[in-house]
């Protein structure tokens, strides 16, 4: 590489090097409009690299000019290469001359923060190409050499992704046509961000507080002005929600309040701080008057270079200029449908889904029954609404993060959901047809008279994006699968699922969420109100057949029960039942069973009726054990109902309160055979932050370093106890790169929800064949 393309000496002969966006910015930035200073690392250069991978693999060995026909509708083998083929760009050396010629263009800059921006050119136009949008991600890193291969290696990495790979064969693109270029821009604070998009029939600029990721992230809510595209008038304007702001790490912004950790931020953020804004600053407009007349003047102008649509995403720089309005992206017209408005918030369930809205307003009014084929819109979800999520296309709450009811519900039952979305019930009303796209938590209200016409709009908007769930094919146990030493187990409560996960490459149940499972054979009553009407003979019976059927699918493999774990205030479930007043824990978990021990029995003669019928293969999980002296309780009365008669009966508890982690080898004195880690509850006991708060959704973050290294602590203390240790929570599901440290630290299973078992088998697998050979390395040296 002997040479880098400036935005402002960009040609017209250079855009299939340097990319459309890269060009299109080049092109405004010549005409003088205010452009962030960049330069691209060519599409020849990630050419030449490919092509000096020499790679023993087959697959790897020609590229770049291997089309790669894959079978995409084969889902797991789509993932294997994908995985095959990032792993080698991943490992693989960048050369030092590459790097440094990088280097010694960024350092002018008087930041120490860069942007690698993706900058995509097909060369032969093909009619089914759609806007790609969002199917390739910018990535952030520090101004230092090695940061700077690394960043590169990622970026080039994206068009090997699975949904990357599905894309180019479903728009009939080869991979000898993608020019796949680098734009690197310096990144400094900002006081404000945001976009302005554009078309005839009004504009619409959305900002917020610091650097624009928070937008793209969908971690607030921009405040909103609609303008008069003529006039220039603001004809209405909406304030957002705005807890938090991105800066550059080495010089945050004195108008941001507490920095999180910079452990907290993904790989690709290590450059940038996150800050939680101050709440009187929450409720101010992140535009002065002054800059939002800057962004509309800069608008009107656009028009005569770009036509009345097109958008472009704007930043106020506040670090090394005062104020400064710079353009950092610019849209073609193409890319900007009419008629189409969002929502975000957080993408809690993965998945597509096109249907009619259905808005409930007040969450405790229960309705008693929901149409087939709605997308649900509501504050909040609580467990008892489960029987009635099961015809439902999608979810939407006001409420809740990715460890919310609603969030693992969705989940567990392969049903696309957005949380966090706030003011969703106001903004959205019944019988409106949104797209929901669970993967990038964004709801669209699209204004089309046919279900074709809002797919088709919503195709051109957003990306397609494939992401396996519960009707797709899984794999099965097969010679084809690695062999992995690391247990991985299932998270289930729903008896109509078993069919679909039993032959899924898992070891067992490690997680039987009794409280949603009983759901469905309640009627809507309280477990006591069936005691006390003298129906505990007909629950005892139901009950008993709900834990066989996964006794009896996934036997001998084992089916780790978990017993009820209600805050007993859940409203329509408590008839007859004096409940406590509600709160965030109530009175959940073992301490329930001291206070009213009558349903616990009856869950242990229902596990001791299992028993009788002939399967042992199911084991009790205590949840939420606050002290000792709750567990030896528990532990009496399983001695009580015999369960301990048979051999193979394994009595655990759940390792979620802080507690634990003081108390475990007393637990173990206790009769404790293993421990369950719970990151959920875990997490919020331990940072303080409640995970149905979809607002705080940054700060409840199971890889905080005080979250990891109690798991870490939980993982050692049982290895010295000699027990097994599992993990039950979110954490390796919602994010996978935790697996490699829960591998290397010792962890004996994993069990997550049904639709990520396949990415969860497989980062066991690397993590595994990472520790294999580090070891050999090590005896080698």
């Amino acid at each position: 590489m002997d040479k880098l393309y400036w935005l402002d000496q960009i040609k017209l002969q250079d855009r299939a090097k340097v990319g459309d966006k890269a060009f299109y910015l080049s092109r405004i930035m010549q005409r003088g409009y205010p452009v962030v200073p960049g330069f691209v690392v060519s599409a020849e250069i990630l050419r030449q690299f490919l092509e000096n991978l020499n790679s023993s693999e087959s697959l790897v060995a020609d590229l770049p000019y291997s089309s790669l026909h894959l079978d995409v509708a084969n889902w797991h083998q789509l993932q294997q290469v994908a995985s095959r083929l990032r792993q080698e760009i991943l490992t693989a050396t960048v050369p030092q001359q590459w790097v440094s010629l990088i280097f010694q263009a960024a350092r002018e800059w008087p930041t120490g923060c860069l942007i690698l921006r993706p900058t995509l050119a097909v060369s032969t136009a093909t009619p089914s190409m759609k806007n790609i949008s969002g199917l390739l991600e910018s990535v952030f890193c520090q101004c230092e050499p090695e940061a700077i291969a690394l960043a590169l290696k990622r970026t080039w990495s994206q068009i090997f992704r699975a949904r990357s790979l599905l894309y180019w064969q479903r728009a009939g693109i080869d991979l000898q046509q993608i020019n796949l270029a680098v734009l690197v821009q310096p990144v400094e604070n900002a006081i404000a961000s945001g976009l302005l998009k554009a078309n005839s029939s009004g504009w619409e600029i959305e900002a917020t507080w610091g650097l624009g990721i928070a937008i793209a992230l969908g971690e607030v809510q921009p405040d909103v002005y609609y303008i008069q595209p003529e006039t220039g008038v603001v004809l209405e304007q909406q304030l957002g929600n705005k807890m938090l702001a991105y800066g550059v790490d080495d010089a945050a912004p004195e108008a941001f309040s507490q920095a999180v950790p910079k452990s907290l931020l993904t790989p690709d953020h290590t450059c940038l701080s996150t800050y939680v804004i101050e709440s009187a600053q929450q409720q101010q407009y992140a535009l002065q008057e002054e800059y939002l007349q800057q962004i509309i003047a800069l608008g009107t102008q656009l028009v005569s270079e770009l036509g009345k649509t097109f958008t472009i995403k704007w930043t106020i720089a506040g670090q090394t200029t005062s104020g400064k309005l710079y353009i950092t992206q610019v849209s073609t017209p193409q890319s900007v449908i009419p008629h189409v408005h969002f929502i975000r918030g957080l993408g809690a369930a993965g998945g597509r889904v096109v249907a009619t809205a259905l808005v409930i307003i007040n969450s405790q009014q229960k309705p008693e029954q929901l149409p087939k084929g709605v997308i649900l819109v509501v504050p909040a979800i609580a467990p008892d609404w489960l029987p009635l999520l099961q015809q439902v296309a999608g979810i939407i709450t006001e409420e809740g993060g990715l460890t919310s009811h609603a969030a693992i519900l969705a989940r567990e039952l392969g049903i696309a959901a957005v949380v966090n979305t706030t003011s969703a019930t106001s903004l959205i009303q019944t019988g409106e047809r949104l797209l929901l796209d669970g993967d990038r938590g964004e709801v669209y209200r699209i204004k089309g008279d046919s279900k074709e016409e809002m797919e088709r709009e919503g195709e051109e908007n957003l990306l397609f994006a494939h992401r396996p769930n519960l009707k797709a094919p899984h794999p099965s146990v097969t010679s084809h699968l690695p062999m992995i030493a690391t247990q991985l187990l299932v998270n289930l409560s729903q008896s109509s699922l078993i069919e679909q996960v039993q032959s899924f490459p898992v070891d067992g149940v490690g997680l039987l969420r009794s409280e949603l499972m009983v759901l469905n054979i309640l009627s809507g009553q309280h477990p006591h109100s069936w005691i006390l009407g003298g129906r505990q003979a007909e629950l005892l019976e139901l009950w008993s057949e709900q834990i066989m059927q996964f006794a009896r699918a996934f036997a001998p493999r084992p089916v780790f029960y978990r017993s009820l774990d209600w805050a007993q205030d859940l409203t329509s479930l408590s008839d007859n039942f004096q409940s406590s007043p509600k709160s965030m824990l109530g009175e959940r978990g073992t301490f329930s069973y001291l206070r009213n021990p009558a349903v616990f029995e009856l869950e242990l003669k229902a596990l001791a009726s299992v028993q009788q019928a002939g399967y042992s293969n199911v084991n009790l999980l205590l949840p939420f054990v606050r002290t000792v002296e709750e567990f030896v309780f528990c532990r009496r009365k399983v001695e009580q109902a015999l369960l301990t008669e048979v051999s193979q009966f394994q009595l655990w508890m759940m390792a979620e309160v802080p507690s634990v982690l003081f108390l475990l080898p007393e637990y173990v004195k206790a009769g404790a055979a293993g421990i369950s880690i719970g990151t959920n509850d875990l997490t919020q006991l331990l940072l303080g932050v409640d995970r149905e708060q979809g607002q705080l959704a940054k700060v409840f973050n199971e890889r905080h370093p005080a979250v990891m290294s109690a798991i870490a602590q939980l993982i050692q203390m049982a290895k010295s106890a000699g027990i097994p240790c599992s993990i039950c929570g979110q954490a390796p599901a919602l994010y996978p790169e935790i697996i490699d440290k829960l591998v290397e630290w010792g962890i004996t299973s994993i069990s997550v929800e049904p639709e990520a078992v396949e990415r969860t088998y497989q980062a066991i697998a690397r993590a595994e064949q990472r520790l294999i050979l580090a070891a050999a390395r090590q005896k080698l040296y």
